[in-house]
């Protein structure tokens, strides 16, 4: 069958050597013939096979200007899933929406018997966790995503801050439900700092929400199709980050930090412009005052906070408490 002929010689080609098309035609039982037609189908396939000539040439698969389909066997592909759940639950910046996104096509197409150990695996490990946000569970962000890539709705048990009243009459009545039960159309999951949040229509609310995913318990597929509806807005991200600015006071602040722009991680904190050749000026903002003293006390570096001045009077408050903990006479 060419198609697993193909997946063969594609095999063979990801081993970082050259191949002569002798020996690839021996491996696989074809004519050089063969074998040279099928790099062709392989290279109109997106895969880019180099030929070189002469006594040590040969076949060798390099590095192209687009992505084509990788063939990885078993143990790759588990490993790649457990990576990609880990990335995905405790995101790197920059990395944790692509890190879901490729879980949720990797957790598609994944045979069950390797979903049963990508589970085992995920289940086993225990990572040391980032204690400025909350825990994701992998498996509820991927099914989350796969609902909303197949426009299906969802049912999932959510505790919001109006929930925390049912929560206390729960702890009188065992039999008081402490989340409330939602049905929705998910739409986009969206990373945003320590967070991800999941932009939905809420079927019994009749009208758009955001729902954060560490609040989000038992997410269950309804198996029923939804027709897809016009979004909010079409850049989720932004419709989220102004929502949460209209209900959460969001400090802004500006800081000059003493050391080069260049050294500066400035994807991870906010805008930042040079002052000198020593010295940048980071604008930045975090919806707590502690969340921007952590950051900013972690850089490293000498920093001067310009405001807000509820910042500035944070940070002195939080630098006697911890001269006091030292228990430094001067304080």
């Amino acid at each position: 069958m060419t198609a697993a002929r193909l997946l063969t010689l594609l095999s063979l080609l990801q081993t970082p050597r050259e191949w002569p098309g002798s020996e690839l035609a021996e491996r696989m039982g074809v004519s050089p013939r063969t074998v040279r037609r099928d790099v062709e189908r392989l290279r109109d396939l997106g895969y880019p096979v180099e030929a070189t000539m002469g006594p040590a040439g040969g076949y060798r698969l390099v590095a192209g200007t687009a992505m084509p389909p990788l063939l990885v066997d078993d143990e790759e592909a588990v490993a790649i899933a457990v990576a990609l759940s880990t990335a995905a639950a405790h995101p790197v910046g920059g990395m944790a929406e692509a890190s879901l996104r490729a879980l949720t096509k990797l957790e598609q197409v994944l045979p069950s018997r390797l979903r049963h150990r990508v589970g085992a695996l995920n289940a086993a490990t225990v990572a040391l966790l980032d204690e400025a946000g909350p825990s994701i569970d992998p498996d509820d962000l991927t099914t989350v995503a796969v609902a909303a890539a197949s426009h299906r709705r969802l049912r999932f048990a959510y505790r919001s801050r109006e929930d925390r009243a049912r929560e206390n009459r729960a702890r009188e009545d065992p039999d008081a439900d402490a989340d409330a039960d939602r049905l929705v159309e998910p739409y986009r999951l969206v990373a945003a700092g320590r967070r991800w949040y999941l932009v939905a229509y809420d079927l019994g609310r009749e009208d758009w929400r955001i729902f954060r995913m560490d609040r989000v318990r038992r997410p269950r597929p309804t198996g029923v199709p939804n027709t897809p509806r016009r979004p909010p807005e079409e850049d989720a991200a932004a419709y989220v980050t102004r929502k949460l600015h209209s209900v959460v006071p969001t400090y802004r602040a500006l800081v000059t930090l003493h050391l080069p722009a260049d050294d500066a991680p400035a994807s991870r904190l906010g805008a930042v412009e040079p002052v000198d050749a020593r010295t940048c000026r980071l604008r930045t903002h975090a919806d707590t005052l502690d969340w921007l003293a952590l950051r900013l006390a972690m850089l490293g570096c000498e920093f001067t906070v310009h405001e807000p001045p509820e910042l500035i009077e944070y940070l002195r408050s939080l630098g006697a408490r911890v001269l006091r903990a030292t228990g430094d006479p001067a304080t």
